[in-house]
């Protein structure tokens, strides 16, 4: 609805890809079925989502730990683990297809829906079919970099960006956050915010602090620690998450064109 370590090894291999890579067919029951080294990168701290077909006769885990995605992988013999970047011979991550459907593509859908429901400020025309989510924080630099390079598609009426506004980077963000959704216009006091540094002259309400602090438990649940960090989704509807100020690049794919 709309509102105003544990320690980990880097593994560089050149492997050539026999096969593509695909997901396994189904989850182990239980992680007490897991393989003993997998078994032990749980107890270091790595939630291990499921398991995928890897080249040169390793076995793949998708996992993440403190909200980042990574793989492991479990050598022939099942005695040994490695987590890190696995490539092949053209220099390609063989994780990154698996990791995005283990890992990232459904706890970035999950989040996309709890999103919908939190208190957001919808910048750019409501009729907008491309919608773009990012947590934003008063004093970031980044957010205020993301704001200025989105703006030709937001100006153009092919993109809404709805801004879900928390507290986390220094001691007075909730409160300026929380004075922004405050305002008569929330959406004006994000642009003027970004665009000058300006303040509106409200101050934070009860509610407005009510929706700063939701919005920054969600963050923190969903183990996103920085801002800005952005979602939008591609043409099949998979939801990606996209982490600090796009590259000219990236930017591109999030508002889904080239040029507005």
């Amino acid at each position: 609805m709309q509102h105003h370590t544990p320690r980990m090894m880097s593994l560089r291999l050149a492997l050539p890809m026999a096969a593509s890579i695909a997901l396994a067919a189904s989850l182990p029951a239980a992680a007490d079925d897991w393989p003993a080294p997998i078994q032990a990168l749980e107890q270091q701290g790595l939630t291990i989502h499921g398991e995928f077909d890897a080249p040169g006769g390793l076995k793949g885990y998708g996992a993440s730990i403190r909200g980042q995605s990574v793989a492991a992988y479990l050598t022939p013999d099942g005695e040994h683990a490695v987590v890190g970047t696995l490539i092949d011979a053209r220099g390609r991550d063989v994780s990154a297809e698996p990791l995005e459907k283990l890992v990232d593509g459904p706890r970035n859908a999950e989040l996309w829906k709890t999103m919908a429901d939190h208190h957001w400020v919808r910048e750019g025309d409501a009729d907008a079919s491309r919608v773009v989510y990012t947590f934003s924080d008063p004093n970031c630099p980044y957010c205020r970099k993301f704001w200025q390079d989105a703006q030709p598609w937001i100006e153009s009426g092919e993109v809404q960006i709805r801004h879900l506004m928390v507290g986390i980077l220094k001691a007075d963000s909730p409160e300026k956050a929380a004075a922004i959704l405050a305002a008569d216009d929330p959406s004006a006091a994000i642009a003027e915010h970004y665009r000058t540094g300006a303040m509106p002259d409200s101050e934070g309400t009860d509610q407005s602090e009510q929706w700063v602090s939701d919005n920054t438990q969600l963050m923190h649940d969903g183990q996103l620690y920085a801002t800005p960090v952005t979602f939008y989704q591609d043409d099949d509807g998979t939801v990606y998450k996209v982490r600090g100020a796009p590259s000219p690049d990236k930017l591109r794919t999030i508002m889904g064109s080239d040029s507005p």
